[in-house]
């Protein structure tokens, strides 16, 4: 038996040390807690800065800076006399009516962009471009160019809408001064003077975008939107009418659709964002609108009645004077002397205006 005294106390020492261990872990167990209580009392006392990030004050993107760049650029006015940039466009057989449209809206304080597209012979697009050369007063001034690329540009296709931003991305690149973007074409004619028009606009906020728009419903809505049509001018070198899909999509759900005139006067501010497309909604919308029919009726007007920073500053006017049958047809009539009395105040320009030729004088009448 004497070896229990040797077994107990061997039991009481290792009890002892396990109590030691034990309090060991306990302490550290304690010690650990407290910590980890502070720590998180701390992150809930000070949360990181990404736990109150929002949409309206955030620093920690780049988006923010630019949204702040934009709306200073927005708030910003002028006391100058502004200055316009037009584009004129046409096809085939045009050229003598786009240089008549030309000298109606010449002013020496605007820019003017030409296209002739590439139905048109050779001959004919060296003749335009020879016409404003010749020119005494565009050859000293200087603010007449005419496109070089000729491109295909489908009726109610997007091939509209590329060569339009082609010319906008032509006047930013050379940085030229402007501050409203006009398109005619060669059917187009003013109504007032550009000493008038410059008044006009120089009474304005640079900000105000002049586009008929609406909210694309009814037939249109099932007949454009859901259909997918496909433009050979983005990748024939003949010009081809559109051609149309036998599926169909749905319609968006993260914009919505408008509709409304294909003429349009914008600002600078909004067409630098629609080249630029910093957030690249103008991009989104762009691809959309790829395949869909009567584009340029669309673009412009989806993208701005979808931007929060412009949507405020369309106003539903087309500025246009513009004679359509009733019930509406594909395409509006030619004007003559009979429609002077019936053109609206408010319009700066008609459309269309035909070209009227004397055959027995044998010349041409612009």
């Amino acid at each position: 038996m004497d070896f229990l005294p040797f077994s107990v106390a061997s039991i009481l020492k290792t009890l002892q040390q396990q109590s030691l261990s034990a309090s060991l872990v306990l302490s550290v167990t304690l010690l650990m807690s407290v910590l980890y209580v502070q720590l998180e009392t701390s992150y809930v006392e000070e949360p990181l800065p990404f736990d109150n990030l929002s949409e309206e004050t955030n620093d920690y993107f780049v988006e923010s800076q630019l949204r702040m760049s934009l709306n200073s650029t927005l708030d910003s006015t002028s006391s100058e006399v502004p200055r316009l940039a037009y584009l004129i466009s046409g096809t085939k057989g045009d050229s003598l009516r786009m240089m008549r449209t030309l000298q109606a809206v010449y002013h020496p304080r605007n820019q003017y962009v030409l296209h002739l597209d590439l139905e048109a012979p050779p001959k004919e697009r060296l003749e335009l471009a020879m016409s404003v050369k010749s020119d005494q007063t565009f050859r000293e001034v200087e603010n007449v160019r005419v496109m070089s690329q000729s491109n295909l540009v489908t009726y109610k296709g997007p091939t509209m809408i590329a060569c339009t931003l082609q010319a906008v991305a032509i006047l930013l690149k050379e940085s030229l001064d402007w501050d409203w973007f006009i398109n005619l074409s060669a059917s187009d004619y003013p109504l007032v003077t550009q000493d008038d028009m410059l008044y006009v606009f120089a009474n304005l906020s640079r900000n105000v975008n002049f586009i008929e728009h609406m909210k694309l419903t009814g037939w249109k809505l099932n007949q454009r939107a859901k259909s997918i049509i496909v433009d050979p001018g983005l990748y024939l070198s003949k010009k081809t009418e559109i051609a149309w899909t036998t599926q169909h999509r749905s319609l968006p759900t993260s914009f919505t659709l408008f509709t409304g005139s294909a003429w349009v006067v914008l600002t600078r501010s909004f067409l630098e964002y629609s080249i630029l497309g910093w957030d690249n909604f103008p991009r989104t919308i762009l691809m959309y609108y790829t395949n869909f029919v009567s584009s340029p009726e669309g673009y412009f007007h989806t993208l701005i009645c979808n931007t929060e920073e412009f949507k405020s500053t369309a106003i539903g006017h087309d500025l246009h004077y513009i004679a359509w049958d009733y019930p509406p047809k594909q395409h509006p009539n030619s004007l003559s002397m009979k429609d002077f009395d019936k053109m609206e105040l408010g319009a700066l320009v008609a459309r269309k205006m035909a070209l009227i030729r004397a055959l027995s004088a044998g010349m041409t009448l612009l």
